[in-house]
């Protein structure tokens, strides 16, 4: 069900942009700084949505591999750690001292 509300808000969405296009096909001129350029406006106003989307894009992936390189550094700083308290753990109860030398119910008052 979830998938048939996508492709029929995708349609509605197609639709709307295809409206949007016939609606806006006035020339417009385009200065880029060394030529002037005619162009319909509906191409300037998607080719502009698209450059932003290609560069919202780039900044995500780029956003995503600087934060799997920081998930994986800290990833192995963890494992680090633990091996570092296995290894304090197994320490302590080699050289941990017998809480009595005396069996249990016995005294040195005897």
């Amino acid at each position: 069900m979830r998938m048939q509300w996508s492709i029929i808000f995708g349609l509605i969405f197609a639709l709307l942009i295809a409206l949007f296009a016939v609606i806006n096909v006035d020339p417009v001129q385009v200065n880029f700084g060394f030529s002037i350029v005619s162009l319909p406006l509906i191409l300037v106003i998607l080719s502009c949505a698209l450059i932003g989307g290609l560069i919202v894009g780039l900044y995500g992936i780029f956003r995503q591999y600087k934060q799997q390189r920081k998930i994986k550094s800290l990833t192995a700083e963890l494992t680090q750690a633990q091996e570092k308290i296995a290894t304090l753990e197994a320490a302590s109860t080699v050289s941990a001292v017998p809480e009595s030398v005396y069996p249990e119910g016995t005294s040195t008052f005897n």
